[in-house]
């Protein structure tokens, strides 16, 4: 089955690669120092490999695109996987850390994406959520060249969405769509037993935040 995000991973890589810090402030933080394996569940060109290893972690890779994998191999010697975020390739309990980034906006089923990430951490174990602002961030979104923001009443419009008349003609989601989580879902998505939350965030950048990002842990 092909991947929405195959043929783009060259083209992605040279637009986002470069600017990995920038583009996530605070992911180090958040994380915070660890070891033992971090799964980076939708890895991508795995941009994100040289923050997670700076924590003392090493990384294994995640993708359901061949073609972003690919470029993530550049990145890492350590094991790359291709497989479904919502069906994880591992056992119960496998891994220390696990971190999804930018995704949840790209899989049609966010909460099990959550209940399989908690379910493949050990306890104690940290997941780290990092992506799209459901509130400002999305095919209901405008955003006005003063930084201002402003919001259509489509925001309701949960699911998939191939097209918006508000996103930029040379960005990712003219490309592959977007699958809208609303605020009340992607918070409802983190109600999952043995999952305790430790903090959310608006990470630094625009006075309009545009990302939203989750740290928590398994307790048993």
């Amino acid at each position: 089955m092909r991947a929405r995000y195959d043929g783009l991973a060259d083209w992605y890589d040279e637009r986002f690669g470069a600017d990995a810090p920038s583009h996530q402030p605070g992911l180090l933080d958040l994380l915070g120092a660890g070891s033992g394996p971090c799964l980076d569940i939708g890895c991508g060109t795995g941009r994100n490999f040289g923050t997670i290893r700076a924590t003392g972690r090493t990384v294994v890779g995640l993708d359901f695109s061949a073609d972003q994998l690919r470029r993530a191999r550049t990145r890492t010697d350590g094991p790359l996987m291709r497989g479904d975020a919502t069906k994880l390739p591992f056992a119960d309990r496998s891994f220390d850390t696990a971190v999804t980034m930018w995704i949840s906006t790209d899989v049609e089923d966010f909460a099990t994406v959550v209940r399989e990430a908690t379910r493949v951490l050990r306890p104690g174990g940290v997941l780290v959520v990092y992506g799209v602002h459901p509130c400002f961030n999305g095919p209901h979104m405008y955003f006005n060249e003063d930084g201002s923001r402003l919001v259509h009443p489509t925001y309701r419009q949960r699911g998939w969405h191939d097209e918006s008349p508000y996103w930029s003609e040379d960005g990712i989601r003219r490309r592959v769509g977007m699958h809208h989580v609303p605020l009340a879902d992607f918070l409802n998505a983190f109600l999952v037993p043995s999952l305790s939350i430790e903090r959310f965030e608006e990470p630094d950048g625009p006075e309009v935040p545009h990302a939203l990002a989750v740290r928590a842990r398994r307790t048993n």
